[in-house]
Order: structure tokens, then C-alpha cells, then sequence
């Protein structure tokens, strides 16, 4: 099977990925004459994660493109010829050689899918020795993505739609891969880019970032800048010193708060100036590198109403610490009075900034009514997932072949693959698990819940853009009931079997307890 050739192969797991268990199977299998006998493994989770009662399935392209490179390498058969039993019969390792997933067939959830507890978010069929050595990598692909994808969705409703929300946790994350992993799939749970520049250049991730304390200290305010004039935003008109404009606005603005016009510092004022000149039309300030209200504001706004009068508007400011909410409710307050008072009104509407460790808490206090909270970056507890972090997906081969059926958000139906497809408007007789019987239900629609994404090695249909998929898990997410959205004790979604897998499933359990 050839690999994709896009930049993202670049980021595509390796065969050797695994456990070394994996191998000594493969080994097994091979010995006893079963290498090519069919096999199906499922992958599922058994517990909702971070207490909710939903996950969203994520992780499918990079398993697509994992098993369309999938073939192991002459370095990678030497590899395992010197950590296997040195009399092992050479005709394995030929045997390893000539591997592919070209006889590989794989059903899964849409990326971006809800996901509940028992019902497979993948199931792969193909030759035994094939299938078992890519457990370990596909648990690897699709537990993460997935942990990380339903952290985010749990930040974004929690945050609602309005706020935007930027992953920027890149320096937090458990090595290059994890930092990858996290950027991609927060921005599909809902977050609305990411600090990772990789991850926009791989993954078509939307980009965003400004600058650190380190730059705003790094000026003593005594620095010349090599040319500080800047022409007006409509390019008609003399180019102005915008170092000496800001310091005139610097006058006025103190005059107004009730500041020494020596308060602000002026390394801090020398940064935001150099930034200005480098992006005056993104130009952003960080607030809180010595004082909010009596150095980095005043000195934010003086650059900004600089750039006012040359037709440029300021994006944005950011907070870093202390108290969010309290900080940017004040910095609005200061807004709208500077803008009433010096006509400039689109300053009342300049984006607030806040990060510093948030986690949910924090995160529902910010999105309070009444917060002037615009932009929330989070880092640790995104990327981390703290509260839980693992999946806890499992690889098993089941005893028994499920047919899975997604209704609208009444519960998903799992059934023998002999049975026929369920039908709206038809009455169904099912067992919910967890419940002591049966009870009737009449969906109005029914879907099927896996979709064939590889046939014998085949790629059967387009896997969807990350944007698409992102699209597809807020829409997902929008018709789950809001008892089962709940973050805190929410109501368990319904995953019910059909009357022929329920007696089959208890048929099951009568031999194992006989």
C-alpha cells in the first residue's frame, strides 16, 4: 500500500510503535500455522471519560494513514530478529517483510462522532498476525486523540459559543507528539486554534499568538528604534515618529486616569511600540509584565490611540495573572471611558485576552454572564488532561459480531450483523445495559453509527478535513440532550442490545458460569 503523500506522513506513527508483546504473538500465531487465518478485533472504552456520559471519537485519519504506510522496513525485521529468540526460524522474519494492511478492512465512527461507553469506535477485520500487531498503535492513535477531543468539547460548552478559545499548551504537553496530538484534536473538540506552529502547518490548525513577558522586558525603554516613523493606515499622508505620538497620548491618558505621567514603565511603553511598528494593524498589548492599571494599560493605550490617529485599530490585550475576571472588567470599564472621552469608538470593543492555568472552574467563572472575557487561552489542562489522563480504550476480539446502530439521540442499538437494519417508525423491542429489562422503542430515524472507511487495503471514501470534522462534532454535540451535556452527574446515554444479541449474550454467560 503506498502512503499518502501530503506533509502530514511526516507525522504518521511507525510499525515498530508497539509493544514488544505484539511481536512475540506474531511469532505464536505464525508457528501455529494461523498468521493468515481472519481475525476482527474491536476497540471501545468502557467508561465515560472525565465523569461525563460522552466522549467524541477522534483519531481515524492518522489510523488510516498509519495502515496505508504500514510495512515494515529491513532495519525494523533486524530490529526484531536481535530482541527475538535467536533460533527463530528465518521464514518469520520473510514473513514480516512482505507485510501490508492490503488485506486489512476497517469500520469506524465519523471523526468528530459522540462516542458512548461499549459501542466500538473502530472495528478492523484482516489477517490474524496482521491485525494483532496493530493493536498497540491504534489504541495509541485513537485513546489520545479521543481524551483530547472530549476535554476540549467539555471546555467549549462550557465556555459557550461566543468565547473564543485558543489551545496553547505546547510547552506543557508530554513530548513533540503529545504537543501535536493536543493541538490537532482540541481544535477538533471545539477550540478555535492553537499557539502550535507545527500543527498549522501539518494540520491546517488556525494560528494565533502575540508575545511574552520576555519581550516586554527585554526593553529599558532607552532603545532607539532603526526607523520609528509609520505611515497612515490609508498609506496617504506623512509618515509619523510613533514613539514620540505615544508618548503625547501617554500625557493625556494620565491626565485622565489619575496617573503620574512616571508611573508607566517605560521599557514596557518601548515594547509595545516596537511591537506596534512590526504589526500595526494586529497590534495586541500584554498588560500585567509590571502593573494592569498603572503601567501596562496606560501604556497600551497610549500606543493604541497612536495608532488610532493613523487610521490603524489595536486587536487585543491579554492578562496573565491575578484575578481574570475581576482585571478585565475594570480594563473594560477604562475602555469605554477612554473612548467616550478621546472619540475613539472602536476602543470600546478591543478585545480581552485572558490564560494562567485555567481549568473548568476557573473556565465557567469566566464565562459568566457579564464577563468581559473575550479570548481564553488554556494550556496544562487541556493538553494533560488532568482530571483524567486515559481513555482507557481497550482492543479486544469479540465472541460475537456487532452490527452497531446509531438512532437520533435515543440510544445507539447494538445488534448480531445477520440482523437486518433497524427501520424509522418501527417498533423495536431492546435491552438497555445496566437496566433489568426489556423495554419498546419507535425511533424516528435511524443511522448506521460505523461507516466503512477501508475495504481489503482500500480507502472507500474521502476521509473529511480536520475543519469538517470539527464541524461535525459541535453538530453532534448540539443534538445530544443537554441531561446528557451535563459535566457533573450527567444522565448515562442508552447503549442497548437487540432481542438476538441479548439471548446470545446470555447464552455466553450461562457456559462461562457452568
Amino acid at each position: 500500500m503506498a502512503a499518502e503523500q501530503d506533509p502530514e506522513a511526516l507525522a504518521a506513527a511507525r510499525p515498530l510503535l508497539t509493544d514488544l508483546y505484539q511481536a512475540t504473538m506474531a511469532l505464536g500465531y505464525w508457528h501455529a500455522g494461523r498468521a493468515r487465518e481472519q481475525a476482527e478485533f474491536e476497540l471501545f472504552f468502557r467508561g465515560g471519560p472525565f465523569g461525563g456520559a460522552f466522549a467524541l471519537a477522534a483519531g481515524l485519519r492518522d489510523c488510516v494513514r498509519f495502515l496505508r504506510a504500514f510495512r515494515l522496513q529491513d532495519a525494523d525485521v533486524q530490529f526484531l530478529a536481535s530482541v527475538l529468540p535467536p533460533d527463530t526460524d528465518p521464514a518469520f522474519f520473510e514473513h514480516l517483510r512482505a507485510l501490508d494492511c492490503s488485506d486489512v478492512t476497517v469500520r469506524a465512527l465519523p471523526e468528530g462522532s459522540l462516542a458512548f461507553p461499549g459501542v466500538p469506535l473502530l472495528q478492523v477485520c484482516g489477517p490474524l498476525l496482521v491485525v494483532q500487531l496493530l493493536e498497540t498503535p491504534l489504541l495509541c492513535l485513537v485513546s489520545y486523540a479521543s481524551l483530547i477531543a472530549t476535554n476540549a468539547a467539555r471546555l467549549r460548552l462550557i465556555a459557550g459559543p461566543k468565547k473564543r478559545l485558543l489551545e496553547m499548551g505546547l510547552r506543557r504537553a508530554q513530548g513533540p507528539d503529545g504537543g501535536l496530538t493536543a493541538s490537532t484534536y482540541s481544535y477538533l473538540g471545539g477550540f478555535d486554534g492553537s499557539s502550535n506552529v507545527l500543527a498549522g502547518q501539518l494540520r491546517g490548525v488556525p494560528l494565533a499568538g502575540t508575545l511574552a513577558h520576555s519581550f516586554i522586558t527585554s526593553f529599558l525603554g532607552t532603545e532607539v528604534p532603526p526607523d520609528p516613523m509609520l505611515a497612515p493606515a490609508a498609506s496617504q499622508g506623512p509618515r509619523v515618529d510613533l514613539a514620540a505620538c505615544a508618548e503625547a497620548w501617554l500625557d493625556r491618558v494620565c491626565a485622565h486616569l489619575g496617573l503620574g505621567v512616571q508611573e508607566p514603565h517605560r521599557g514596557e511603553r518601548a515594547a509595545f511600540v516596537a511591537y506596534a511598528l512590526a504589526f500595526p494593524r494586529a497590534f495586541q498589548g500584554l498588560l500585567d509584565t509590571y502593573s494592569v492599571q498603572r503601567s501596562g494599560l496606560p501604556n497600551f493605550l497610549a500606543v493604541a490611540l497612536a495608532l488610532g490617529e493613523l487610521g490603524y485599530r489595536a486587536v487585543g490585550v491579554r492578562l496573565d495573572s491575578g484575578d481574570l475576571l475581576q482585571q478585565a472588567q475594570e480594563i473594560r470599564r477604562v475602555f469605554r471611558s477612554i473612548s467616550a472621552q478621546f472619540q475613539m469608538p472602536w476602543l470600546e470593543s478591543v478585545s480581552i485576552a485572558v490564560s494562567n492555568n485555567i481549568d473548568e472552574e476557573e473556565l465557567t467563572r469566566l464565562a459568566q454572564e457579564g464577563s468581559e472575557v473575550n479570548v481564553i487561552g488554556i494550556g496544562t489542562n487541556v493538553v494533560t488532561c488532568p482530571r483524567q489522563p486515559s481513555l482507557g480504550c481497550v482492543y479486544k476480539a469479540p465472541r460475537f459480531t456487532l452490527g452497531a446502530h446509531a438512532g437520533s439521540p435515543l440510544l445507539d442499538l447494538l445488534q448480531l450483523a445477520e440482523e437486518a437494519a433497524p427501520q424509522a417508525g418501527q417498533e423495536l423491542r431492546v435491552w438497555p445495559r445496566g437496566a433489568q429489562g426489556a423495554c419498546t422503542v419507535r425511533p424516528a430515524h435511524v443511522e448506521p453509527l460505523l461507516r466503512l472507511w477501508v475495504q481489503q487495503g482500500q480507502l472507500c471514501e474521502p476521509l473529511p478535513s480536520l475543519a469538517e470534522s470539527r464541524a461535525f462534532a459541535q453538530l453532534s454535540l448540539s443534538r445530544l440532550s443537554p441531561e446528557h451535556k451535563r459535566l457533573q452527574q450527567p444522565a448515562p446515554y442508552r447503549v442497548a442490545l437487540s432481542d438476538k444479541l441479548q439471548a446470545l449474550v446470555a447464552r455466553l454467560r450461562a457456559g462461562e458460569s457452568s
